[in-house]
This record gives C-alpha cells, sequence and structure tokens, in this order.
C-alpha cells in the first residue's frame, strides 16, 4: 500500500485523537499533512509537534496567536478560520480527508473537499443530515469517494461488500439503547447532563453522548444510511441492541442475515477507512465470544425516545427539513448541557422548528445554509 496523506478536520476531538492513534501504529503508511481544532489549542500545539503537519488550523481566531507563537521554532504554517480549512483541504498532496468536526460547521469544508475530488472518511454526521442529497451528488460528479468512518455505516460498508451483486432487502441499524434504556419515562424526564453522559459503552464527546441518550444519533444515522446507500427509510430497521458487539446487519430476500462483529473501538472503522481497501493490523482488544456470552435485542421506545420519530419524519418528508431538524437539535442540545432546559425539551423544541420551516423540496447549498441559520436563530428564540 502507497503511503496515504491526511488531512484530519476536528483533530482535537474523540475521533481525530482515535485517528492519530492509527497514524501512530502504521507510519510507514500514513502521513499528516494537515491538523484543525476549533478552541483546543494546546491539544493542537501538541499534535502538531508530535506529526509534524505543513499547515494547521486553529478556527478560533483568538487562538491564533498562541499556536503560531507556539509554533514558532517549527517549520509547521498556522492558519485561522473555517476559508482557510477550505482552502488547505485541497491541497493537492492531501489524499484523504477525515471529517471528523462535530455540527454543521463540518458541511463547508467536506464540500471543498469533496469539489477538489478528495476521498473523505467521513465521521461528521451533520454534513449528510442537513445536506445528503447535494453532498452525494458533489460526490459522483467530482469522482470523490465518501467512505463511512460511524461504527454503523462502516459495518453496512463491509457487509455491502461481502454481498456482491446481491440486492439488499432491508439495513438493520444497531443502537445501544444510551444510558436511558431501562429508565421509565418519567425518571427520564428529570435526567440531568451528568446522567445523559454516561454512555455504557462509547466514549464520545458531550455533543455525540447527549444524542446518543435521546436517540437523535440513531435517527441522524437513518438519515446517512438513506444517502449512503440509496435506500427509503422504511428499508432501514433500528434494532436496540445493548453490548454493541454487531454494529449493523444487512438482510437480503431470502431472509439471510449478514452482520460486521467487533468490540466497541471507533479505531477499527477509522483505519478501515484510511486503508481501504485493505486491512491493517490493530494493536486492541479482540472480540472473545467466550467471553462476550448472549447477545441480545429489543425494539426502540418512541415513546420513551421521540427523538428517533422526528428523524424518520425529517427523511420523510426530505428537502430542508432534515437540515432544520438538525439546526434545532445542535441548539437545544447545547442549552441542555448548560442546564438551560430539561431532557424532553429537546425533543419539542425540535418538533415545532420543523413544524414552522417553510419547505423547500430542491435546496441549494446557499437555502442550506439559509435553512440552519434560520433554524438555529428560532431555535435559540424558544429557548
Amino acid at each position: 500500500m502507497k503511503k496515504r496523506h491526511i488531512a484530519i478536520l476536528g483533530a482535537t476531538g474523540s475521533i481525530g485523537t482515535q485517528t492519530l492513534d492509527v497514524v501512530r501504529q502504521h507510519p510507514d503508511l500514513f502521513e499528516v499533512d494537515l491538523l484543525t481544532a476549533g478552541s483546543n489549542a494546546d491539544l493542537l500545539i501538541t499534535e502538531a509537534r508530535e506529526f509534524d503537519p505543513a499547515a494547521v488550523v486553529i478556527c478560533n481566531e483568538v487562538k491564533f496567536d498562541q499556536v503560531r507563537e507556539a509554533l514558532r521554532d517549527t517549520d509547521v504554517k498556522v492558519f485561522t478560520g473555517t476559508q482557510s480549512m477550505c482552502d488547505l483541504v485541497a491541497a493537492e498532496t492531501v489524499d484523504i480527508v477525515v471529517a471528523a468536526m462535530v455540527g454543521f460547521s463540518g458541511l463547508r469544508p467536506t464540500v471543498a473537499a469533496l469539489k477538489a475530488g478528495k476521498a473523505v472518511a467521513l465521521a461528521n454526521k451533520e454534513t449528510l443530515v442537513a445536506a445528503g442529497d447535494l453532498v452525494m451528488d458533489l460526490s459522483r460528479t467530482h469522482h470523490a469517494p465518501i467512505l463511512p468512518v460511524d461504527s454503523e455505516h462502516s459495518a453496512i460498508f463491509q457487509c455491502l461488500l461481502a454481498a456482491g451483486d446481491n440486492p439488499v432487502e432491508k439495513i438493520h441499524l444497531t443502537a445501544s439503547g444510551g444510558p436511558f434504556r431501562t429508565w421509565p419515562r418519567e425518571r427520564i424526564a428529570l435526567a440531568s447532563k451528568t446522567d445523559a453522559l454516561k454512555h455504557p459503552n462509547w466514549s464520545m464527546g458531550a455533543k455525540i453522548t447527549i444524542d446518543s441518550a435521546t436517540m437523535m444519533n440513531k435517527g441522524f444515522e437513518v438519515i446517512e444510511a438513506c444517502w449512503l446507500f440509496e435506500k427509503a427509510p422504511e428499508d432501514i430497521h433500528v434494532v436496540v441492541h445493548p453490548e454493541s458487539v454487531i454494529h449493523s446487519m444487512i438482510e437480503f430476500a431470502d431472509g439471510a442475515v449478514l452482520a460486521q462483529l467487533g468490540c466497541p473501538d471507533m479505531r477499527v472503522p477509522i483505519q478501515f477507512a484510511l486503508a481501504f481497501p485493505e486491512r491493517l493490523p490493530l494493536k486492541g482488544e479482540k472480540l472473545d465470544f467466550a467471553k462476550t456470552g448472549r447477545l441480545t435485542f429489543e425494539e426502540p421506545d418512541r415513546t420513551k425516545f421521540p427523538c428517533l420519530s422526528l428523524a424518520f419524519e425529517a427523511v420523510g418528508r426530505g428537502g430542508n427539513i432534515p437540515c432544520a431538524l438538525n439546526a434545532a437539535n445542535e441548539v437545544a442540545v447545547k442549552a441542555f448541557l448548560e442546564d438551560r432546559i430539561g431532557f424532553y425539551d429537546i425533543p419539542d423544541i425540535i418538533g415545532k422548528i420543523m413544524a414552522q420551516t417553510p419547505y423547500i423540496a430542491k435546496p441549494s447549498l446557499e437555502d442550506i445554509f439559509e435553512t440552519n441559520d434560520a433554524a438555529y436563530a428560532a431555535a435559540e428564540r424558544m429557548i
């Protein structure tokens, strides 16, 4: 395998740091060309000193001088702002872009990478949720492959590779159920952010952990799967699987099911995307079936987790509605983390914003940005 040069958008977050761990294990195969961060200047500086990229971007302009001074004795070029990111991902030396930024802010640089014909290892859910039709069209037009990094979508992708040309009847998208799976609705209504941040299986950033607690994360994944695998919402079945061993499954017309299994370690799908189509060794825990014991499954309770139904509604309506869903969710989750609203205020706010958003059947990229801004502002006013 020829060495691949990587740009990591969101290098200081959970996916970004785990991507760098993969690079550490295979320095002969991967080289970091670009690292970006939002505000975590200290970690960005540490990473830059270790991996010596050609450039770094600190999006928070207030932190620019700190990063520039800290790296003055190196050859690393320091930039700030979203436009710098968009320009740098298009660099000729970059082979693959890891889109690991959290939230809608990941859309613009991902679009820039696709327009430049770069392979994109996509971990940013909001890109396809908000603008799936446009993003997939850019991927096809510019021959820029999108390689899924989410463990569930990576699992489906791997199963589809094994399926060959056989058509898939249904996708079974697994969900851990989050920290509130066994809680009654009355108790969930009183849950604090501390409760919601205690994910039973995965170690993730705060925003995505809250999304897992509300099951909006799984709703986003349904929307993503529709775009990535060209499936209608009714062909995607969400099943709660608390052990998080089976990462997702595909079902054929004859009833046969293929599943991808493994320990809950995000480095596995990250490395699969970076090295595709090759599989490389990876240090870490391996699945021990004798220790795993039973694997259990149950239907999600949509009365306890209404965000899942809201996501199905949004993708069913299509157009710019999933974008409004995402914007309202970003605002509501932020407010919940700031102790400004309760847990079930999150779906209430999202539902109201979706209902009042003017519908655009075939939104342009400009329409998507306008919808996001309008829904974001409306949700903030509502709170």
